[in-house]
């Protein structure tokens, strides 16, 4: 069973400069690859602005988009449309083409993420869905909640809270922190605390045990 990411930018035709803006992605998506490698196929740019990659498990998606999501500066967004089910390759003159439930399941799943944001979930950023069969409802709805509530604290995140944040999610101390941002470490603890980025950085080490 995999679990595939379809993503998009948030409000691309609205950018001031699309090219930069996907340089910023294609950098953030590259620095999490580096620094905590875990996909079975990188998040690439496809068509548009989409991405794709593909997870050998939820866990390992999860922790990936964590970063990616405190790793992208404060005026790109991405939004993400996470499947779990089977894909396979399908033979083309265009080369082997990925296809299958699991795929199903993340178009489904950023189309609804896209119709939430409307009004109800303007924060939210992960959507999550299931091929039938491929995972319990409690068990997806259990993922999406997490999901759902992390995405809460980092859309809320300064950009520096932020980068403090991956930084904690690495395991970096505030003591070096402090030093690469130039402030105190009380600051940097102060920073932490008010953007409630202890629940994000301890949600991102327990899914990272049980990757």
């Amino acid at each position: 069973m995999s679990v595939v990411i379809t993503a998009d930018i948030v409000g691309s035709r609205e950018l001031d400069d699309r090219a930069e803006a996907q340089r910023q992605i294609d950098a953030a998506v590259e620095r999490v690859e580096r620094d905590a490698p875990a996909a079975t196929r990188p998040l690439r740019a496809t068509v548009g602005d989409e991405l794709q990659g593909v997870y050998p498990d939820l866990a390992s998606a999860l922790c990936a988009l964590t970063l990616l999501r405190l790793a992208l500066p404060e005026d790109v967004d991405l939004r993400f449309g996470v499947g779990i089910g089977e894909i396979g390759m399908i033979p083309s003159s265009a080369g082997e083409l990925s296809e299958g439930p699991g795929w199903w399941a993340a178009r489904e799943a950023i189309d609804t993420l896209h119709a939430k944001q409307v009004r109800a979930m303007p924060r939210v950023r992960t959507w999550i869905s299931a091929a039938p069969d491929a995972a319990d409802a409690a068990s997806l709805a259990l993922a999406n909640s997490y999901a759902w509530a992390r995405d809460e604290l980092i859309s809320a995140m300064s950009g520096r809270a932020r980068r403090l944040s991956y930084g904690r999610c690495l395991g970096h101390t505030q003591a070096a922190l402090a030093r690469q941002e130039r402030i105190t470490q009380s600051a940097v603890s102060q920073i932490l605390a008010t953007a409630g980025a202890s629940a994000v950085v301890e949600g991102y080490r327990a899914l990272r045990e049980n990757a």
